[in-house]
């Protein structure tokens, strides 16, 4: 009920106005890597440093004309070659609609066609992020579209939350795909999603289990003890699991993980529109939004 509630409150206005105030005093700092690139660039190297692997990701979605989504890629690009200047240890994360997925399919096609091609001539990786249910299948057919127009450095992410996302798994086998499971962070129907965080975390295992036997790479992306344990007792290659968790989400844990030996990413997202982003964090862990009120109520 409680993520439920923040997920509501995230389209207030009111709320929204009050947030994007002082949100990155109270606490977005935690799991916002800054505001620009080069705080974020300061960020992304403490952590490389530390043996931890990262992405990162411009926030935002939605752009509303392709002259958007335009400023949108060559933002991107600047990333990209920053990573490549600044010698990190660090690939990029994107939604399509921050690309012009709700103007045009292809639109958003072209835009993250040219971003992996700037990506390939740098030797660096893009992930196709997952969004709410409605755009799963335009994103899938475009993580294929890519694949089998030959670029490999591209991946995309499963939700377990959603019944057809086994499915979904099934279909893009034969690529040996490079995914992102993740237990899903949007408010979604019944009628598409487990609602019953039991059956979430049981179709998280039986997911990661059946992409890590399927040959390509596998990024486990939970907090959760129980399942990244699971997870790590798999026949899996090494080089072909990884564990991906959130800047600001249990750091400590990641860099114990570093010292077990473990490949660990930490996903790094910066930029001015943070405030999406940091609703979801705060409805996925009540500990999250404790933290956030106490950096509040101290000022």
């Amino acid at each position: 009920m409680l993520r439920h509630a923040i997920l509501a409150a995230a389209n207030s206005p009111r709320i929204q106005r009050l947030v994007r105030r002082y949100g990155m005093r109270f606490g977005a700092a935690r799991f916002v890597a800054g505001e620009s690139l080069d705080e974020a660039v300061v960020t992304l190297r403490r952590l490389n440093e530390q043996g931890l692997r990262t992405n990162t990701t411009l926030l935002g979605e939605d752009v509303a004309d392709a002259e958007s989504a335009e400023r949108v890629v060559d933002q991107y690009k600047e990333v990209l070659q920053r990573i490549a200047a600044e010698g990190l240890q660090t690939n990029v994360s994107l939604k399509l609609t921050h690309l012009g997925l709700l103007i045009d399919e292809e639109l958003a096609h072209r835009n993250v066609d040219r971003l992996l091609a700037e990506a390939a001539r740098l030797d660096n990786f893009v992930r196709i992020d997952m969004e709410n249910s409605p755009l799963v299948e335009a994103t899938l057919r475009i993580y294929r579209r890519l694949r089998e127009a030959g670029h490999d450095n591209v991946g995309t992410v499963l939700q377990a939350y959603l019944y057809r996302s086994e499915q979904d798994l099934e279909s893009l086998l034969p690529l040996r795909p490079n995914l992102r499971i993740v237990k899903g962070a949007y408010r979604e129907r019944p009628e598409v999603a487990y609602p019953k965080k039991a059956d979430v975390d049981a179709a998280f295992r039986r997911l990661v289990e059946r992409s890590a036997a399927g040959g390509g790479f596998t990024a486990v992306a939970t907090h959760d003890d129980r399942l990244i344990e699971h997870a790590l007792r798999l026949d899996v290659e090494p080089n072909r699991l990884e564990i991906q968790m959130l800047y600001g989400v249990r750091p400590q844990r990641q860099l114990d993980l570093v010292r077990r030996g473990h490949r660990v990413l930490v996903a790094t997202p910066f930029g001015p529109d943070w405030y999406p982003y940091l609703m979801r964090r705060l409805a996925e862990r009540p500990a999250n939004l404790l933290f956030f009120v106490r950096n509040a109520l101290r000022r």
